[in-house]
């Protein structure tokens, strides 16, 4: 299974959860008297939209390269991602807001029921984050990793819920709004994951250096290379799930033309059959005379 139909699997996964937390948290919110639930059910409801878009998202980038998209299809995931994160401010601003306007209004202590229903709820998030997050990785996809934190943010919303409710049942009367209050730190903890999810995808766009792992590894890779003397210039620019490289490969200054073009498509050959989810490869070849126990540490 490819990178990009195990990203599509993963986020068939996180709708189908989300639609059915939802309406667990608002049937449990609405008749056991917590806030707190409905605003994770709001959240969920979200989730289920951004979770679409991210399906959407990466059945686009799938697409292949064409006249217009000579690096295909990929960036489509940061700009979803943006959208994402536009979900996630919308909801916590949502949950804030109501939150407060739910603590100024006396209203009935949540039933203890609620309990179990979020100590469900939170141990689910967090498998589900676990999982999406892990392939995320797996497949190098920032709209994944957005959806994985919309799993986390759930979970934390939950506990928050989980800790307020427990406050206003253990001390009684007067406590009541404690879910509320729950609820408000929870859409401050969902903001500042917004953050953190959106400042990658920014980097993304922007073809910030952000590969230091990988170009060490394509520099590695490409000594392995007979022929190979060093390497120069390495630019990485990330376009969906895949690596796309500029890279200036040191070779004989005595070698023909044809031969350092036979070169540079061996070398890039090599670094897709070692290295995975490497796109295009741009390979410039730089002439030297050095032996090569005197140039293979040449990198600047």
């Amino acid at each position: 299974m490819s990178n990009e139909q195990t990203a599509i699997k993963t986020t068939y996964f996180s709708i189908i959860g989300n639609t059915s937390l939802a309406l667990i948290k608002g049937l449990a919110g609405v008749f056991g008297n917590s806030y707190a639930l409905i605003a994770d059910a709001i959240e969920s409801t979200t989730d289920i939209f951004s979770s679409v878009l991210v399906l959407l998202g990466l059945k686009y980038a799938k697409k292949p390269a064409d006249d217009n998209h000579p690096y295909g299809h990929g960036k489509i995931e940061p700009l979803i991602t943006f959208i994402v994160v536009a979900f996630l401010v919308t909801s916590a601003t949502i949950i804030g807001y109501e939150s407060i306007e739910h603590i100024q209004t006396p209203h009935k202590t949540p039933k203890p029921w609620t309990l179990i229903v979020l100590g469900a709820i939170i141990i689910w998030k967090e498998i589900s984050f676990q999982i999406v997050i892990r392939k995320s990785r797996e497949t190098h996809s920032s709209s994944l990793k957005a959806d994985a934190w919309h799993h986390r943010s759930d979970a934390i919303t939950s506990v928050m819920a989980f800790i307020g409710i427990s406050i206003a049942l253990i001390f009684g009367e007067g406590y009541e709004t404690a879910d509320d209050w729950a609820a408000l730190l929870a859409s401050g903890f969902i903001l500042y994951n917004s953050y953190l999810i959106f400042r990658p995808a920014l980097g993304e766009i922007m073809d910030e250096h952000l590969y230091d792992d990988l170009i060490l590894e394509i520099r590695e890779k490409s000594l392995e290379v007979p022929g190979i003397l060093a390497t120069e210039k390495c630019y990485i620019r990330k376009s969906g799930m895949r690596y796309h490289v500029d890279l200036h490969a040191m070779v004989n200054s005595n070698i023909t033309v044809k031969e350092g073009h036979d070169l540079s498509h061996k070398l890039k050959d090599y670094l897709h059959s070692e290295i995975t989810n490497l796109g295009n490869i741009s390979i410039h070849i730089e002439p030297n005379d050095c032996s090569l126990d005197s140039c293979k540490h040449i990198i600047p």
